[in-house]
This record gives structure tokens, C-alpha cells and sequence, in this order.
């Protein structure tokens, strides 16, 4: 009888990671579907229908600011969302973030130009852009804690990764979107064509919440709770024990979240505007690195599991510094299959070797009971630093230099260059222990020689 019960038990286990895996990727997708979406709608529509006054580029520069709102309010959703994730649970936050993001990007959908109530319109655009980064501030810790605290100890890189590819299916859906009503003619898809993505995103909502009303609790969290270790103010706990863990973070994201946004939300104003370009050629260079992505992160993610965290990490890093100039390079070919080549190889090569092992790493570097806090700030504190600046500063290095790529490629590798000083100082997470503050049964990161090979 107990044998046969022993030999249920790894394939319900099996069944619980593979669910959660599932859950917190569609998740995800969905929360980064409306994210995404208004970073495309900034580079190609905001700027005529909400800046009408300026010329383009100061248009795109302000359409990029609003894009940069959200960024900033990020840290804020993670730091309320995780410290009531770390002292209610993991599950309980995801479905509040998942509503609050939905309802704001259908708001977009519905809100009035500056046409029809002035300077009105841009400052409710803030406004719900606000409400959007809100909600994924808190959105990401409780998604990738749910992976990879379900997950088997030599495999969450892997699993953690799921979460991750949430990202370029959001990118691939919110493009996608555009890409079709971008197919309308001018005037239509301006008048009321760009709204459609937007309204849509309710029904994605719906079908997020039913699957993630499926899932049970981590069990980290939930021994946690058994063994009353909640941290009263995780926040408190996580800045007076893991401030090096949070800086470091910081570092290690920075490269990786500025370039993506670079590769897929700068690129779409400087190609349509410097080089040319149509708007559905780059549209669908960005199509196509958001699908190869799907297939790039689980792998960098199980790769790290093998070879470690840093490692691929910091291949990501540097491939990302020595691609900066020739990125460029072949944007300015202007042959839509070198621009697609250029989109393809920064975020399914670059990015996703540093995407793909971020959700594990970052989480190993804090114990379980502030793990939501600590790595939601990390996160989430670059986030406005890098991505969500990164557009806009791109954009003015661009106007300064009268259109010239060079100083924003500069910027570029001066990021890589901080994010591989900050991985090389962090320890290799795949093979240390959980830091003391962790409960004393949660799962142990064995060292490496002991690991299974994926």
C-alpha cells in the first residue's frame, strides 16, 4: 500500500508544478499583454492623438514619458503587494493584480483624445498608465515564487523560467493586436482602430482569473504560516538584511530590462521615423524575437540549472555589450531581414539568457519568509531606472545627437557593463544554501555536483 502511494506522490507532484507552471504563465502573458501594449500604442499612436502640439519627435519623446509613468509606480505595487504576500500568501495578490491591470488598459480603450477634452486626456492617460504599473509591480514576485517554490530543487530555473515567457507572449499578443488593426487604413485605425487591443484585454482577464483560481498555495509560504514565521514588516527586514542582495538585483536587471524595451518598444519610433521603415516591417521583426523568445527562456532557465545562474547570466550580459553597435548597424540597412535579424538576435539571445535564469536567481537571494519583498524590489527599483526610462532616454540621446544612434549605444553597453560587474560580485545562488532566515524545512538549493542533470 505505501509503495503504492510512494510512487503516486512524484507525479502529483509533477502535476502541481506543471499547473502552477501553466497558470502563472498565462498569468503573466496576460499582464504583460496590456503592459506591452501601451508601450506600442507610445511609439506609434500617443504621440498624434495625445500630443498633437509637438513635432513627431517631441511627441514620441512625450508619448515615452507617459510610457515611463508606469515604471514608476512599479516599485510601490511591489512593495504593497509583496508585503501582503509575504504575510497573507502568494495566490491572494495575483488575482487583485491581474484585476487591477485589466481594468486600467480597458480604460485606455475608452478614454477621450486631446481632440475631444484637451489636456485632460494626457493626464488621465497618467493616470491609468499609473494604475497599470501598479499592478504589475506586484504582479511578477508572486508569479515566479509560485513556480519556483513549487518546483522541484534541481529544476526551478527551469520552472521559474515559465513565468518569464509570459513576457514575449504579452509582447507577441499586444503586437500581434497592433499589427492587425495597424492594417486598417490611416484614418480609421487612428480614429478608433488602436482602441480594439485595449477593449479586449477584459476578455483576457476572465480566462487569467478561472485559471488562476485553480491553483494552491506555495509551499514555502504555506509552512511558513504552519510554523507562524511571518515577518511583521518584510519590507523593514528585507533593507536591514538583504540590502546587498536588493543592490545587486538592481545591477543584474538593469542591462536586461533596458535593452528589451529598447529592442522592442524604441526601436518602433526610430525605425518608422530615422530609417523608414513601415510600421508593419518592424512589427513583425518584433513578432518574430517575441516567438523565438518563447522557446529561448525555458531553455537559458534550464541551462542555468546545469551550469549555474551566473554563468548565463553573464553570457546574456555580454553578448548584449558587444551587440549594442552592430544592432544599429543593421537597422540602418533598412532591409527588413537584417532589421529582423538585429530584433531577433537582442532579445532571444541577449535578453533571454538573461531572463530566462532571472526568476530563480533573484529569489535565492533572499529567504522565504520576505522572498516576495525582496525580490519584488529589486526587481521592480531597476524597472524605473532601466525600462521604463529607457525609451525616453534613448530618444533624447537620439534628438541630441541630430538623429545619430552612437550615444545610445553607448548607453547600452554601459548598462551591459554594470550588469555583469553586479552578477560577477552576487554568489551563485544554484549552489548555496537559503539564507538562516528561511523556515528549516523549506527546500534546499543542494550544491551543484549533486545535481540532476536536466
Amino acid at each position: 500500500m505505501s509503495n503504492s502511494r510512494d510512487s503516486r506522490e512524484p507525479v502529483a507532484a509533477r502535476e502541481a508544478i506543471s499547473k502552477v507552471a501553466i497558470a502563472s504563465f498565462v498569468g503573466t502573458a496576460i499582464e504583460w499583454y496590456d503592459f506591452f501594449l501601451y508601450g506600442t500604442a507610445a511609439a506609434l499612436v500617443f504621440n498624434k492623438l495625445f500630443f498633437p502640439k509637438y513635432d513627431p519627435l517631441m511627441g514620441t519623446l512625450l508619448a515615452f514619458a507617459t510610457f515611463a509613468v508606469g515604471f514608476v509606480a512599479r516599485p510601490v505595487g511591489g512593495i504593497v503587494f509583496g508585503h501582503y504576500g509575504d504575510r497573507i500568501g502568494r495566490k491572494a495578490m495575483l488575482s487583485m493584480t491581474l484585476l487591477i491591470m485589466g481594468v486600467a488598459t480597458f480604460a485606455v480603450g475608452l478614454l477621450p483624445t486631446y481632440d475631444r477634452i484637451g489636456v485632460a486626456a494626457p493626464i488621465i492617460l497618467v493616470g491609468l498608465r499609473l494604475l497599470q504599473g501598479f499592478g504589475l509591480g506586484g504582479e511578477w514576485g508572486g508569479a515566479v515564487l509560485m513556480a519556483v517554490e513549487h518546483a522541484p530543487k534541481n529544476k526551478r530555473g527551469f520552472y521559474g523560467s515559465w513565468p518569464q515567457t509570459g513576457a514575449p507572449a504579452g509582447l507577441l499578443l499586444s503586437t500581434g493586436a497592433f499589427s492587425l488593426v495597424s492594417k486598417m487604413p490611416e484614418a480609421d485605425f487612428l480614429a478608433w482602430g488602436w482602441r480594439v487591443p485595449f477593449l479586449f484585454s477584459i476578455l483576457l482577464v476572465g480566462v487569467g482569473a478561472f485559471i488562476r483560481f485553480q491553483i494552491v498555495e506555495s509551499p514555502a509560504f504555506a509552512r511558513i504560516k504552519e510554523e507562524k514565521l511571518e515577518a511583521k514588516l518584510p519590507i523593514l527586514e528585507v533593507l536591514s538584511k538583504y540590502k546587498r542582495s536588493v543592490l545587486l538585483a538592481m545591477g543584474a536587471r538593469l542591462a536586461e530590462n533596458a535593452f528589451f524595451y529598447i529592442y522592442t518598444t524604441f526601436v518602433l519610433a526610430y525605425a518608422t521615423e530615422h530609417v523608414k521603415l513601415d510600421r508593419q516591417t518592424v512589427l513583425t521583426g518584433v513578432l518574430l524575437a517575441s516567438a523565438l523568445d518563447l522557446a529561448a527562456i525555458p531553455l537559458f532557465g534550464m541551462l542555468s540549472d546545469r551550469f549555474g545562474r551566473r554563468p548565463v547570466y553573464m553570457f546574456g550580459a555580454a553578448f548584449s555589450f558587444l551587440f549594442a553597435c552592430p544592432f544599429f548597424f543593421l537597422v540602418d540597412t533598412a532591409r527588413p531581414e537584417l532589421l529582423w535579424c538585429a530584433i531577433v538576435l537582442g532579445v532571444s539571445v541577449g535578453h533571454a539568457a538573461m531572463y530566462g535564469p532571472q526568476a530563480s536567481f533573484f529569489s535565492e537571494l533572499f529567504g522565504a519568509r520576505v522572498r516576495y519583498s525582496g525580490a519584488s524590489l529589486g526587481y521592480q527599483l531597476a524597472s524605473v531606472l532601466a525600462g521604463g526610462l529607457s525609451p525616453m532616454i534613448a530618444a533624447s540621446l537620439l534628438r541630441a545627437a541630430g538623429g545619430a544612434w552612437w550615444g545610445v549605444a553607448v548607453y547600452m553597453m554601459i548598462l551591459a557593463a554594470i550588469t555583469v560587474v553586479a552578477v560577477y560580485l552576487a554568489s551563485e545562488t544554484a549552489t548555496l544554501d537559503p539564507p538562516p532566515d528561511a523556515p528549516s524545512d523549506a527546500p534546499r538549493i543542494v550544491p551543484q555536483a549533486s545535481v540532476e542533470q536536466p
